[in-house]
């Protein structure tokens, strides 16, 4: 059992605006800290093998400008790499074709056995697709990541994670983790008709009410 509450109250969100070289962008935040050293961490987000216990296999050229694919997912290139403190990436969802965005991830050791995980990710959405989900459709999307890599951490796992989604333990997490994107725009000032609707189409996509 995990204890979706405090996974969920565990992460800080943030709405905020960026850029890339394309124009104006949307940017989300999340951050937690982990019970883990520096470099644990540090290898578990780099590591190939540790990579797909926790999140998705990865394949790809692991070295600056090198490019990387997660298996049914994600794809892009390698642009910058600090070990273990920073990690950014073009982040490109689909065909090759499909606009491309940034992750990059930054770690903090705090003293020798914790270590402070923030995951931005900058995008630029159409404004009727932000207009409809706000920053859940991202956001939720990563809240899964984070869990998982904290039950790695721990040496723990939630299984088939299809299985777990689908499941009650799994659309509750789903379900408090887009409400809590409802709080991150409001702290960020979006009015409360665009949040609730929000939260209510980005619910309505993480947690089908016929989860087959």
């Amino acid at each position: 059992m995990i204890d979706v509450i405090r996974e969920i109250d565990a992460v800080h969100r943030e709405v905020d605006n960026g850029r890339l070289a394309a124009g104006a962008a949307h940017v989300v935040r999340l951050s937690r800290t982990y019970a883990a050293p520096i470099d644990d961490v540090w290898d578990a987000l780099t590591d190939p093998e540790r990579i797909g216990r926790w999140f998705l296999p990865i394949s790809g050229d692991y070295r600056l400008g090198g490019s990387y694919q997660f298996e049914g997912n994600a794809g892009g290139t390698i642009l910058e790499c600090d070990k273990p403190n920073r990690l950014r990436v073009i982040w490109v969802f689909g065909p090759p074709d499909a606009p491309a965005s940034e992750v990059e991830l930054r770690l903090t050791r705090q003293g020798d056995d914790a270590t402070t995980f923030l995951l931005e990710h900058t995008a630029i959405v159409p404004d009727e697709m932000w207009d409809q989900y706000g920053p859940g459709a991202v956001g939720v999307g990563w809240e899964g990541g984070l869990l998982g890599l904290e039950l790695h951490l721990q040496g723990g796992t939630v299984g088939d994670p299809i299985e777990w989604q689908v499941g009650p333990e799994g659309r509750d997490f789903n379900t408090r983790a887009s409400e809590a994107w409802g709080e991150a725009s409001r702290a960020a000032g979006v009015d409360e008709t665009t949040v609730a609707r929000n939260v209510e189409q980005t619910t309505a996509f993480y947690v089908p009410s016929d989860p087959a």
